[in-house]
């Protein structure tokens, strides 16, 4: 049997440079496209907060749009600039981005460069963003049908390190508690060039954004780095279950493994192994528990992809009539089917090309050039970017057994029942 083999992705070419302050930068010659992408990204995330202080980096994601002492209305000059700008927070990192017509790029880098440093951190501006990430916290965790579903498995499945609370924090009392000497206190700790990476795809001479880039952000003063090392989750040895119930439309049920951390060989094992269990509707569990067995909704199997060791997640939604120890004994069904049988060439080979296939259509976009550069150069290899085509091309069927009968342990599972009362 022959199977489509995708030809060989393009590369991503780049050019690193880092100033005398700490910031580095990487630079793309996208010689196809009219537009620049600028990608600021901050080495700061929730997994950086006080326990008590939770929050902070998504409060910080929005206070950076509130202007600055010399440009009051961030989005002012994007507009006049023909461009369109947004960012997003996660556990790991803070990232902005900025796309506008490559004649335009200086606007962007003038808007990166005052923001780093001149923020304007009044009573007045913390206040009102303080009510929109605690409306935001209440609407989109505690008044939406399994808001809170994802913060109960990281609290189940994480006891010491950070990743046990979700981006919007533990609690919207810390945002409403902080008080402004604690929130410039953050801005200045996290927010400067030594902690941040600018990444750039555009049709403009590498050596030509090298020397915008010396232009906007030299001048800012070098601070150290405040990042130190954060605790180790402890080897979890037992099983965990929690149950809660929720007004809900139907029961879920969710399974969580501990496993390898962004750069370890197990991130490429676990991503292959969810996508043959869960990578569309001709995949394991949709065509066995949904279309066969009528026991699950919806299903799927992730993983959370954290820079240090993250999950491995299997969930779904109950049908009705049916109970849940019929979904743990269905998921226990494929996990040793995953532990004892190899997968087949043709699953094995679908997955592959699905990822090189989505790193071909990455490749055509600005913008997920530059991210995927800063993102990259955060986790200490910009090389991979790459390199992981090959990487996942590499993965084979005893590997993947491998890997299910390491981490699918039963001492290593934390299960989430999340039963509705309806």
């Amino acid at each position: 049997m022959h199977y489509l083999r995708l030809k060989p992705h393009t590369m991503i070419p780049y050019k690193r440079h880092t100033l005398s302050n700490g910031l580095t930068v990487a630079v793309n010659r996208d010689r196809q496209s009219k537009l620049a992408a600028v990608n600021i990204l901050y080495k700061v995330g929730a997994r950086n907060e006080d326990p008590a202080r939770t929050g902070f980096a998504h409060l910080f994601e929005h206070l950076m749009f509130r202007g600055t002492r010399d440009v009051p209305d961030f989005d002012l000059p994007v507009q006049m600039a023909c461009g369109d700008n947004n960012a997003f927070t996660n556990n790991d990192y803070t990232d902005f981005y900025i796309t506008l017509p490559k004649d335009n790029i200086e606007t962007a880098l003038w808007l990166e460069a005052d923001r780093m440093t001149g923020l304007d951190i009044s009573p007045e501006a913390l206040e009102t963003e303080k009510r929109v990430v605690i409306e935001e916290y209440k609407q989109r965790y505690l008044n939406q049908p399994y808001g809170d579903q994802g913060m109960l498995l990281r609290s189940l499945a994480y006891t010491l390190h950070p990743y046990r609370w979700a981006t919007i924090g533990l609690t919207p009392d810390h945002v409403a508690r902080a008080t402004i000497d604690e929130v410039r206190a953050f801005y200045l700790r996290w927010y400067h060039p030594s902690n941040a990476i600018l990444s750039v795809s555009a049709d403009i001479d590498e050596e030509r954004v090298f020397e915008l880039a010396e232009r906007y952000f030299a001048p800012i003063a070098y601070t150290p780095s405040a990042a130190g090392p954060l605790p180790a989750e402890p080897e979890q040895t037992a099983e965990r279950r929690l149950e809660v119930e929720r007004d809900v439309p139907a029961t879920a049920v969710t399974v969580a493994y501990p496993m390898g951390d962004r750069l370890s060989r197990d991130f490429y094992l676990g991503d292959m192994a969810s996508d043959i269990l869960s990578g569309g509707d001709s995949a394991r569990l949709y065509e066995r528990l949904v279309k066969r067995d009528r026991l699950f909704s919806s299903v799927n199997a992730y993983i959370t992809g954290d820079v240090d060791p993250g999950l491995f997640v299997l969930t779904g939604h109950l049908l009705p009539g049916r109970t849940v120890e019929e979904a743990e004994e269905a998921f226990a069904r494929e996990i040793e089917e995953m532990q004892t049988l190899p997968a087949s060439d043709y699953e094995i080979e679908k997955v592959k090309n699905k990822f090189e296939a989505n790193a071909l259509f990455g490749e055509l976009n600005v913008m997920n050039k530059a991210m995927n550069l800063g993102y990259y150069e955060m986790l200490g290899d910009p090389g991979l970017v790459n390199r992981e085509v090959e990487l996942y091309r590499s993965v084979t069927a005893a590997e993947l057994t491998d890997f299910a009968r390491r981490t699918f342990r039963a001492a290593r599972r934390s299960t989430l029942i999340y039963r509705a009362t309806r």
